[in-house]
């Protein structure tokens, strides 16, 4: 087997692990919610704690990229994220949970800056595009971590065996398939983060990947909640199976999708999904809209990151380290403040309100997409 094909396969075992160690957190949400008695508000404090965890390290994974070969970094925080998973189902009170919560967002930071520099060297030695299908890795392993929490909860596993399964699971597959891994990809320049004028080509493509973020960890964090408080369904993961159902199968057609129509329209078509999915669940809350509404936003939401990344891997200006650094702040960000202001809209108003948080981000895209392509058109 050619050692590109090797590289490949373990990039994608870390892809997977990281989707369904997230899933496996994000599906047990509406759990930790009612078994520590929170309300919107204070869940939203709860998860509030990530943004702000992912923010701290912030300096610490550029300095990462900039001194060594990614896979370092990646094994060693994936370490971390397996025990912080283990943390979680194990924490008897809300001080632990939330130290657990801050080492699991501090270190999927490093994991995500680390699969994407390797997926962005990697895709360099493939003439087909293949950074979609690590996407969609990570997506099936969400979807596969969202079937088996149903399971778990159908039933009625405790969340502590739960997250213990898969965080054992997770650490052996990591633990084979790091030797694997691309070695020797440490750039040599444009390591070092450019203090002024945001530069227009990174700042936009962060508030794209930002404002998908926002609908995906909305999706992740909330939808099991919506389906357990708003649609009123009593095996509340479904709202979430499907959106990773969606989600999953369409990030592994989406690079051969984007070669027929280009990333410029693929961007519109993105945002028309999600804000008709999210407007059907708003409108109609009930079972079958919900569930069609939720498969709509996955579709939506499934190429905007992944043909992002592949577009700041052509930076000029950064290495494919710092770039990925610098665009994957603005999507964890979004991926994990987005939730907690849900929270906080929900606690004021209602949950379908607040909603209307991810109609917003939807239908932005479309604006922020089509001015990118207009500054790259004129310089």
């Amino acid at each position: 087997m050619d050692l590109k094909i090797k590289q490949r396969i373990a990039l994608s075992a870390y892809f997977f692990l990281s989707g369904i160690s997230f899933a496996t957190w994000a599906s047990r949400i509406p759990t930790i919610k009612t078994f520590y008695n929170l309300n919107e508000a204070e869940l939203g404090n709860l998860l509030f704690i990530m943004p702000i965890s992912s923010l701290i390290g912030l300096p610490f994974s550029g300095w990462l990229v900039s001194k060594f070969n990614s896979r370092n970094p990646l094994i060693i925080s994936f370490l971390f994220y397996c025990l912080a998973l283990f943390f979680i189902g194990y924490a008897s009170n809300i001080i632990f949970l939330s130290f657990s919560l801050f080492l699991f967002s501090f270190s999927m930071r490093i994991i995500n800056i680390a699969v994407n520099t390797q997926s962005i060297s990697l895709q360099k030695e493939f003439k087909n595009k293949i950074i979609g299908s690590f996407h969609g890795l990570w997506s099936l392993g969400g979807l596969i971590g969202v079937g088996f929490s149903t399971l778990m909860v159908k039933f009625d596993v405790s969340m502590k065996n739960h997250l213990l399964i898969m965080a054992i699971f997770s650490l052996i597959v990591g633990l084979i398939s790091y030797r694997f891994l691309m070695k020797n990809d440490k750039p040599t320049s444009g390591n070092k983060l450019i203090l002024g004028k945001p530069d227009t080509f990174i700042l936009l493509l962060g508030i794209l990947v930002f404002l998908a973020a926002v609908c995906e960890g909305g999706m992740f964090d909330w939808s099991g909640v919506y389906f357990k408080e708003v649609i009123k369904e009593e095996v509340f993961t479904l709202g979430y199976f499907i959106f990773m159902v969606f989600m999953a199968s369409s990030r592994f057609v989406s690079d051969k999708i984007i070669d027929v129509i280009g990333m410029r329209k693929a961007y519109i078509i993105s945002s028309l999904f999600i804000s008709t999915g999210i407007s059907l669940v708003i409108i109609f809350p009930y079972f079958w809209p919900a569930i069609i509404g939720f498969s709509l936003v996955g579709i939506g939401v499934a190429a905007i990151i992944p043909m992002t990344y592949a577009l700041a891997g052509t930076s000029k200006k950064y290495s494919a380290g710092m770039v990925v650094s610098i665009i994957s702040t603005y999507g964890i960000v979004g991926m994990l403040l987005g939730p907690p202001l849900v929270g906080y809209i929900a606690h004021v108003f209602n949950l379908k309100v607040a909603f209307v948080l991810f109609l917003i981000s939807g239908l932005l895209i479309i604006p922020i997409s089509q001015l990118f392509y207009k500054t790259q058109k004129e310089q």
